[in-house]
């Protein structure tokens, strides 16, 4: 009698087991991928390059882990993949083992490990919630957010321009905000932060005149009053300022440069001409007083000028020109920058000299005056196999290739300046292949605005790809040569496959 009971309930219990796995796989999101075989799970890493996957030690196990997976799918559809690998499954039991995941040595019976153009990267560490997990998805690499870390878990974390709207309508007590980037260093803790880099926060970054990173604004009562500047301060000193909060106070107006004692000749729009008549050979410094690189630069061009001054046979003299204030000689010699060191001899104009910013290499420079070496052309200027494109032409240029990798970028980008070299040499690689393209956009300039605006760039540089002028999804594998190539080379391989597969059926 107890045996056929012990039978019925085993029986009762397999059948439990069954249905749960039933509702669990007819529920599962199909942008999660069910790997048991193998070769499945190599060809999945070989055609994607930001894969993250959770190894179960059942179904059961997976449960809630799945009903996350599921909304992460969606957020990060054709920037990630989401896999699962069921390890208490017989089939995909031999997976597990070859790829030596043991999740039943976890504590919730679940392991979560991310692979990158087709290797193994990290095992996932960071926060299991949505927000984390898309985050760490759309950029692999990048630092964690900033309320993962324990230390900022007294802060407000505000997401949106909804949620500020409603943080400062409810707020009572003073309200210090911090507006970052998210590759902005944070220096000290502040009671509010909101990452405001996105391009869709334009409106709020107008409004409370966000112009670098951080601004750390002072609200009562839901109102912006003014601004905290100390960015040096520690927790206790900003704890010590909220007790009595003050605006800024102005700070006295330095003196100018041509007002203090030096002996650099300063030159206005008046008395410049007599002067470089007057003087065979001279090194002129157009500046501006709020000009940092100038300010950095002024003590050096002062001790050149007392050097000269006091040598025998000066090879000549030192000038300067404030360019705010002298505009008919800014605009005669076409000033864009600052510092601009002009170099005149016998009354003439005759090198430009952007490489000279220390005492000596001023005095070594004047006592052998030579041509300065070309400026390194613009990416576009020079030849290569990528293929520049403007806002006119964007879109029919890509209709005429089958793959094309579009990289966005801004000129003065220090991540776009260290792609650049490895994004052309991998379009030399292609370049025989009519099919596949590498292309740029300088979202710098003007005309080019709108359209990186609407290809979702909100970040220099975004890679975006596009088949036959159709975009598809973001790259954000490697941005090294073998990342830019191994993708492409991926597509190209996948279409091989149709191919023969076609032919196959013939």
């Amino acid at each position: 009698m107890a045996f056929s009971v012990l039978i019925s309930y085993i029986c009762s219990l397999s059948v439990w087991v069954i249905l749960t796995l039933w509702l669990l796989l007819s529920s599962l999101s199909p942008l999660i991928e069910k790997i048991s075989d193998h070769k499945d799970f190599k060809k999945l890493l070989r055609t994607r390059n930001n894969v993250l996957v959770l190894y179960s030690k059942s179904a059961a196990a997976a449960e809630s882990s799945l009903r996350l997976l599921s909304s992460v799918a969606q957020e990060v559809k054709g920037r990630g993949t989401i896999s699962w690998i069921d390890c208490g499954d017989t089939e995909s039991r031999k997976l597990c083992k070859k790829m030596k995941v043991d999740p039943n040595s976890k504590e919730k019976g679940v392991d979560l490990l991310h692979y990158k153009d087709g290797a193994f990267h990290t095992a996932y560490n960071r926060a299991v919630t949505l927000k984390s997990m898309v985050a760490f998805l759309k950029d692999p690499e990048g630092a964690p957010l900033w309320e993962e870390d324990p230390e900022a878990k007294d802060i407000v974390h505000v997401d949106s321009e909804k949620e500020l709207r409603r943080l400062l309508k409810k707020e009572d007590k003073p309200l210090l905000m911090m507006f970052y980037a998210p590759y902005y260093a944070l220096f000290f803790q502040v009671l509010a932060g909101m990452n405001v880099y996105s391009a869709e926060f334009e409106r709020i970054k107008e409004e409370f005149n966000v112009r670098g990173y951080p601004t750390i604004c002072y609200f009562e009562k839901g109102k912006f009053l003014f601004n905290f500047e100390n960015f040096g301060a520690t927790a206790a000193d900003i704890a010590e300022w909220l007790k009595n909060p003050q605006a800024p106070q102005p700070q006295a107006p330095e003196t100018p440069w041509a007002d203090e004692e030096n002996v650099v000749y300063h030159l206005t729009d008046e008395d410049f001409d007599k002067f470089i008549k007057d003087h065979s050979s001279v090194l002129v410094m157009f500046h501006a007083p709020w000009c940092g690189h100038c300010k950095k630069m002024k003590p050096e061009y002062e001790k050149a000028a007392e050097f000269l001054h006091v040598t025998s046979d000066s090879p000549g003299v030192l000038a300067a020109v404030d360019a705010t204030v002298n505009k008919a000689l800014a605009e005669r010699y076409h000033i864009s920058g600052f510092p601009t060191l002009k170099y005149f001899k016998d009354g003439e104009e005759k090198y430009t000299l952007p490489h000279l910013r220390t005492k000596k290499k001023i005095i070594d420079w004047l006592q052998n005056p030579e041509a300065p070496p070309p400026p390194e052309p613009a990416w576009e200027e020079k030849q290569t196999s990528v293929i520049h494109l403007a806002g006119e032409d964007f879109r029919e240029s890509l209709k005429k290739k089958k793959h094309t990798l579009v990289m966005f970028y801004a000129p003065w980008c220090p991540h776009c300046k260290n792609a650049i070299p490895h994004f052309t040499t991998a379009a030399e690689v292609f370049k025989e292949d009519r099919k596949i393209a590498y292309a740029a956009v300088d979202c710098a300039k003007g005309q080019n605005h709108d359209l990186c605006k609407q290809e979702g760039v909100d970040g220099y540089p975004t890679f975006n790809y596009y088949n036959y002028g159709k975009f598809v999804e973001k790259y954000t594998g490697d941005r090294g040569e073998s990342g830019f190539t191994t993708f492409m080379r991926t597509l190209r391989e996948r279409d091989h496959e149709r191919v023969g597969k076609k032919k196959d059926e013939l």
